[in-house]
């Protein structure tokens, strides 16, 4: 792909009123660019690549970005990587760049925020320094590093075990294994508008997590690593879709007000905050408070559009509810009893001293339970006085009217449903606590912003793997899953980890779309979903009546430079290193900045470095912008696509048109 600032130049050279002393000019060049001169703008429109990176599409109309091409302009030829218009330090900003202490229209700033993180790591040990295309400057290697790439290595698993792939639709379940930025990219265009959920754990960036890009701006990393793919989420969602990002608080902050800049704040929904762990064992040797809470920033694609579902948790007796009332057609001849009156003589007790002679110290505990257990089981019949909500002036008059008599009177609202008035207050009766949950009846209350109702213990081995950090309850995802989507709906997680998300979306049949770029051996996510076709029977599998079935398609992005990165890092001495350097120099596409020759008349000194400097060298070396096969160059013989990788590929993208 031809250099766009050498594209630019040859073009401009084409008008002799930019060029003086047999030079272009650049200043000529920005003054007319911001004056919007008429010869100049015909003249950048006459290149389809440098109108496509210039000008923005308005209805019918081309609209020239003239500040994206003076910075385009006024860099040097040869131009960095790291290259960024943003100041080197990390802040709240208004939309004209400069700092700000008090305003409506906040944007986060940080250094490369204009760029693309490249994002090549594989492997959880992997540290790197990390690739910077900035978007004005590198749009060459950005179209190239996001353009739908090629996919290999095709499985579907189903009841009956692994089979090729022959078939596939919009219909299917995916497993995506490669760059996640990259695959986000390939499933753009294909389910853009279509994705009702998307769920991601990324990484937290604590120091000791996933996240160990080796660079000088860690925390700018992490921010452009998060933006990029949370860009991509934002167009794959649907109108209706909502988004859910789970990040403990070193991040937070910052994570906030980026999806309030992607998403809108105003479809901003909830922080919600869940309760991951108890103030108990190691955790208690840590100095001051004890982490227990972790958080999931909520946002809808359009707020308007989404349809809110109210959610319920399951909770202990309420001791407010301590009223029994035999009913009577007559509502004025209602009798009512205190509950623990109730009980005891329903236990066969006289009196609570009886009891207590037999069950001694007991008794206060056995009490309570009997208490609930006999509330659940005649919720109809069991009430509390409630103030109601903004009563009305008529309704004011039969409280007062209550207070004074021991009857129930009757009342009928606007909307038609019959309230209770007693004692001055309004009845609420047990039985409206009561919900479905988990295919049993349970006593509830309305889902709040802190979930404190999901046990992490004991989730091991759900799934029938194990992860040693990350791994989700399959509880929370069923609760996430509930609330923002139906049947047949599109789930999205491109931090995948362990599977939980597309195990559960499989239980609770969704369809569901897949990636991950780490390897974790015999605990990947492949293995969990093989588990859950055959039966498994953990986590939510029984609330669900989970049975087995159903089916997914596993399928790789097709490396080029990708697998020597994996050989590299697969390797354990300097000797297999040297040869992986030998086949490189073959058939690797290795950076336009390094001469092989040099390094081979130098090699003394690559012996001299740590093993590990050793890798990351031979890493660095490669062009990082072809980590993958691109789509367009899929009959390039180079490549070695094989004839039936080709045919699925050709389906796969043709699945666009339909």
């Amino acid at each position: 792909m031809q250099n766009l600032y050498n594209e630019l130049i040859e073009l401009l050279e084409q008008d002799p009123a930019l060029i003086i002393e047999d030079k272009l000019n650049k200043a000529l060049i920005i003054d007319r660019a911001l004056k919007l001169d008429v010869g100049l703008i015909k003249l950048l429109l006459g290149s389809p690549s440098i109108k496509k990176h210039f000008f923005q599409q308005l209805e019918s109309i081309q609209v020239f970005d003239k500040i994206a091409f003076q910075r385009f302009v006024n860099t040097k030829q040869f131009l960095p990587d790291n290259y960024t218009q943003f100041k080197n330090k990390i802040g709240l900003s208004t939309n004209n760049e400069n700092y700000l202490t008090d305003s409506r229209e906040v944007v986060l700033v940080w250094p490369h925020k204009d760029c693309v993180l490249e994002g090549g790591q594989t492997k959880e040990d992997a540290k790197r320094d990390e690739i910077f295309y900035n978007q004005t400057l590198a749009p060459d290697d950005i179209d190239r590093l996001t353009a739908p790439k090629v996919l290999t290595s095709w499985k579907r698993y189903d009841k009956d075990g692994e089979h090729p792939v022959t078939k596939i639709s919009k219909q299917d379940n995916l497993i995506i294994k490669g760059n996640n930025l990259v695959a986000l990219h390939s499933l753009k265009e294909i389910y853009k508008g279509q994705v009702k959920l998307v769920f991601i754990d990324p990484p937290y960036n604590t120091g000791s997590d996933s996240f160990k890009y080796n660079d000088s701006f860690n925390q700018s990393t992490w921010l452009t690593f998060m933006r990029n793919r949370l860009q991509v989420a934002h167009k794959l969602l649907s109108e209706k879709g909502a988004i859910y990002v789970q990040i403990d608080h070193h991040q937070l902050g910052y994570l906030n007000v980026l999806m309030d800049e992607i998403f809108g704040i105003e479809n901003k929904v909830q922080v919600i905050a869940i309760k991951t762990a108890s103030p108990a064992g190691f955790k208690t040797v840590n100095p001051g408070p004890i982490d227990v809470t972790e958080y999931i920033l909520f946002y809808t694609k359009n707020k308007s559009s989404f349809k809110f579902k109210k959610g319920y948790v399951p909770v202990d007796y309420n001791s407010n509810y301590d009223l029994y009332v035999e009913k009577n057609k007559d509502v004025s001849k209602w009798k009512f009893t205190a509950i623990k009156e109730k009980v005891i003589n329903h236990a066969g007790y006289t009196s609570e001293s009886d009891a207590k002679k037999k069950y001694g110290e007991l008794w206060n505990s056995i009490l309570k339970v009997m208490i609930a257990d006999f509330a659940y089981k005649n919720s109809s019949n069991i009430v509390s006085i409630r103030d109601p909500h903004k009563p009305t002036e008529k309704l004011k008059v039969l409280m007062t009217k209550s207070k004074n008599e021991e009857k129930v009177i009757e009342y009928q609202r606007e909307d038609g449903s019959i309230m209770y008035l007693y004692r001055g207050g309004a009845l609420a009766f047990y039985s409206n606590k009561m919900q479905e949950i988990d295919g049993k009846m349970q006593v509830t209350e309305l889902l709040t912003d802190f979930w404190g109702h999901i046990s992490w213990a004991g989730i091991a081995n759900e799934g029938g793997i194990k992860l040693k950090n990350g791994k989700k309850p399959e509880k929370l995802i069923k609760q996430i899953i509930e609330l923002s989507t139906e049947e047949n709906d599109i789930v999205l997680d491109f931090h995948l980890g362990s599977g939980t998300t597309a195990a559960v979306a499989h239980k609770m049949k969704r369809q569901y779309l897949g990636i991950e770029q780490l390897d974790y051996g015999d605990n990947d996510c492949v293995k969990r979903l093989k588990n859950v076709i055959n039966g498994d029977s953990s986590g939510i599998s029984k609330s669900v009546n989970w049975q087995g079935g159903g089916s997914f398609i596993y399928l790789e992005l097709l490396k080029n430079n990708q697998q020597y990165i994996d050989e590299i890092q697969d390797a354990t001495k300097t000797e297999q290193l040297k040869r992986i350097w030998e086949k490189m120099q073959q058939s690797a596409f290795i950076s336009y900045k390094v001469l092989p020759q040099k390094i081979n008349t130098e090699i003394k000194e690559f012996e001299a470095l740590s093993f590990e400097e050793q890798q990351r060298f031979l890493v660095e070396v490669l062009d990082k912008n072809l980590l993958y096969v691109n789509f367009s160059e899929i009959n390039d013989a180079t490549h070695k696509v094989s004839d039936v990788d080709k045919e699925l590929n050709v389906k796969f993208y043709s699945l666009l048109s339909k």
